[in-house]
């Protein structure tokens, strides 16, 4: 079943777009169907992905707007081995394109309502072809990122190990939990990936001890460490793994990757599990009641003493 992960947090410069690309690519080397979303103006994603965002025609701008298809803008990584739809400057357009309309008051909730509809009927389109799809969300509660929380099974919350981080992950939650009442009843928090993490910070420690002591199973025990190969490889157009796959942070994000398909398949086994019990269950259930009238049609037909 493909699962459809929102990569998420208002606050910038978190390790969010290098958390998109290296999973992604991480994920794609353990043989799983990759596709990345950028969802950013900016286009980072794009760009690390190895694909120049300014010689783009075709982005996901035009597919917020209905214009095109998912399957008519994707490109492949060659850098990376996933399929990407690319973002640029361009996609900065969408929101304003949505808000200027007369009456906008009564017409940007509407507005708001097909811009979000438009993703995920579009993600529908090419959903099982892929295992995984990763949205990269702006660092912003926009419009953008919007479409990308009511389009998403999960959300994946990248964060620093500090105090601002620690106020904007609360402000996030509130904002998953209106989504979940408003447009998408079943989004989740797939997890909280501590970034950035330096273990000689004693704040550090604190935090990502607060983090465990308050969401427990929900923060990943992967941690992505500070790491230099991490930071320089987006200007090489590739992911760390295929800059310096010895790397502590190539090989903490494949190390990522595994944690969320073992997840995926304790998932599945537990859901198996109680399947079976439920079957096994209803067969007792059922086995019980054909005793029970049995001995009943044998009392009925008995001689009774006069």
């Amino acid at each position: 079943m493909t699962k459809i992960i929102a990569v998420a947090n208002q606050k910038g410069g978190v390790g969010k777009t290098t958390t998109s690309v290296n999973l992604a690519a991480s994920l794609a080397a353990m043989k799983r169907r990759v596709l990345l979303v950028d969802l950013d103006p900016q286009g980072n994603a794009t760009m690390g992905a190895g694909i120049d965002k300014r010689a783009l025609t075709l982005t996901v701008y035009q597919v917020l707007l209905g214009e095109r298809k998912i399957a008519e803008v994707r490109l492949h990584s060659e850098s990376g081995g996933f399929d990407l739809v690319p973002s640029n400057r361009e996609l900065a357009g969408a929101v304003v394109e949505l808000v200027e309309f007369p009456e906008r008051e009564m017409r940007l909730k509407d507005a708001l309502a097909e811009a979000l509809s438009q993703m995920r009927s579009a993600i529908s389109e090419v959903v099982e072809q892929y295992d995984f799809i990763l949205l990269d969300c702006p660092p912003s509660l926009s419009l953008l990122t919007l479409n990308g929380l009511c389009a998403a099974d999960s959300v994946l919350i990248p964060m620093q190990c500090e105090y601002y981080a620690l106020e904007g992950l609360s402000a996030l939650l509130a904002t998953v939990e209106q989504i979940r009442e408003a447009a998408n009843p079943q989004l989740t928090i797939e997890g909280v990936l501590r970034t950035m993490f330096d273990p000689r910070n004693n704040l550090a420690n604190e935090v990502s001890a607060q983090l465990v002591t308050h969401f427990g199973d929900k923060v990943f025990r992967t941690i992505i460490p500070r790491n230099i190969r991490l930071a320089e490889a987006p200007s090489f157009g590739k992911p760390a793994l295929f800059h310096d796959r010895e790397s502590r942070g190539a090989l903490a994000y494949l190390a990522l990757a595994g944690e969320m398909i073992r997840r995926e398949e304790e998932a599945f086994a537990a859901q198996a599990r109680a399947a079976v019990e439920q079957d096994s269950a209803f067969a007792a259930a059922a086995g019980n009641g054909a005793g029970n009238e049995s001995s009943t049609d044998h009392a009925i037909g008995e001689d009774t003493p006069r």
